[in-house]
């Protein structure tokens, strides 16, 4: 019960901040506040956010939450207010990219991201966009948002970007299918 009285505290405590930080992105990465332990809160592959098993269906609440979300060098996600620092996990993307805009055409083309957060994003060398593979070879495409958090492209957006993926060359110097952002090539196949 003192756990779980704890966790309630916590939740309480990070909404208030979220609240408190208004319209504007909260500077997160300025707050240095205690470690205080880990939440049983998930942000699963599917952009949907979970608490203690049971999806959290509150959109404005979700909102809240992602302002305050900070990923650490350490590799590990956070909620951070300026007096606390709580672990969550993260199945693959802090959001999703739910759209792309392409302005202009081959090197000169620039795409606009839009997050499920509406957060918007031109990928370029400021917000890389970077393509993994999985060990089936399934292709896991994420692009930077802000700090250290990345939004997962979703299936239909990556298709997008697959329609205009050209020739190119990759780090590597061969010859790739990618495409071009704000002056940046990225490949979009294994090599």
């Amino acid at each position: 019960m003192g756990s779980q009285r704890t966790e309630m505290d916590g939740m309480q405590s990070l909404l208030k901040a979220a609240r408190e930080a208004g319209k504007g992105l909260p500077p997160v990465d300025r707050w240095h506040p205690e470690y205080c332990g880990e939440m049983d809160m998930v942000i699963r592959r599917d952009g949907s956010w979970w608490h203690e098993g049971t999806r959290i269906g509150r959109e404005a609440l979700v909102r809240l939450f992602a302002r305050i979300l900070r990923k650490d060098e350490d590799g590990e996600t956070y909620l951070v207010t300026p007096a606390e620092k709580i672990r969550i996990k993260v199945e693959a993307g802090h959001f999703l990219a739910v759209r792309v805009d392409a302005l202009g055409e081959g090197r000169e083309q620039k795409l606009v991201f839009t997050t499920d957060h509406d957060e918007r994003v031109l990928a370029g060398r400021e917000h890389p966009l970077r393509v993994e593979f999985g060990a089936d070879g399934e292709p896991e495409p994420y692009v930077h948002v802000r700090g250290r958090l990345e939004a997962l492209l979703t299936r239909p957006v990556y298709y997008e970007l697959a329609n205009l993926a050209v020739e190119g060359t990759d780090a590597n110097g061969r010859k790739a299918l990618g495409v071009w952002s704000d002056g940046v090539f990225v490949p979009l196949d294994q090599g």
